[in-house]
């Protein structure tokens, strides 16, 4: 068995199944690769203010949030890339002009064009967003991350306004019709690099887990990577492994096949 170091995992339809809870197997799963000395990151499109009760329930300290746009490891900032503050302004008026909604996210609110659009409500609660606010342009320059809400599914070309951007289709039920802004050099894989230079740790020796396009770029940088049975169906060849499902003890049957849990 390889001496693996360190562990990615998504967490919405990865971890959390759609009811907002998971699986003891996966708690489980998590204490047992600690105790043997593996480093699990959370990494997320979520903001990292959003997370902070399930990570602690987790007794997870390491973090990739926002789609790659911030990670933490043990307290210490080791990517910070805000998107281009024109760039954001550009999709603020394509989404006004156009009846779309977006969330864009700082490191400290979620901050949306409309709160009281009945899609816009229904988003937080699915996510279970609480640090909510009205978007203002004066905070444009602040921005992290972003997901366009309300969409069809042609609507994601009207904004490619800057080639270094992609959207990806958010894989929650529901939620189909919202995509996050995903950049082509800031993203969960960018960032895992990032992590691994640092800790001296080859791509071989890390693992991850993820169930949606904004995952591809992570499981590619990863040795070991895992898509969850109810993955996005075009995620399935980024990944060198099909577990089963978020309801279905995915990430304990991943870590099991490879002989880390038990």
């Amino acid at each position: 068995m390889l001496n693996y170091q360190v562990l990615f995992l998504d967490i919405d339809g990865t971890i959390l199944k759609p009811d907002h809870t998971y699986d003891a197997s996966t708690k489980d799963a998590i204490i047992q690769v600690q105790e043997k000395g593996v480093k699990v990151f959370l990494a997320t499109g979520r903001p990292l203010h959003e997370i902070r009760d399930l990570a602690e329930e987790l007794n997870i300290h390491s973090f990739i949030g926002y789609n790659g746009a911030l990670a933490v490891y043990q307290e210490r900032t080791i990517v910070n890339e805000p998107m281009n503050e024109d760039t954001v302004k550009q999709f603020v008026e394509i989404a006004k002009e156009n009846g779309h909604e977006m969330v864009l996210y700082t490191s400290e609110k979620n901050y949306f064009t409309a709160l009281e659009k009945p899609v816009v409500k229904d988003f937080i609660d699915k996510f279970q967003m609480k640090q909510n606010e009205q978007f203002t342009l004066d905070i444009a320059n602040q921005i992290l991350g972003a997901t366009l809400i309300n969409l069809k599914e042609e609507d994601p070309s009207l904004y490619q306004v800057d080639d270094s951007y992609h959207f990806s289709q958010v894989n929650v039920e529901g939620l189909l019709h919202c995509y996050d802004v995903i950049r082509d050099n800031v993203n969960k894989g960018r960032a895992i690099k990032t992590i691994l230079d640092l800790m001296d740790i080859p791509k071989e020796k890390a693992i991850a887990f993820g169930d949606g396009m904004n995952d591809k770029e992570m499981l590619h940088a990863a040795g070991e990577s895992f898509a969850m049975g109810n993955a996005h169906p075009d995620l399935f060849a980024y990944a060198n492994h099909k577990t089963t499902s978020v309801m279905d003890s995915g990430i304990f049957n991943g870590l099991k096949s490879i002989g880390l849990v038990d």
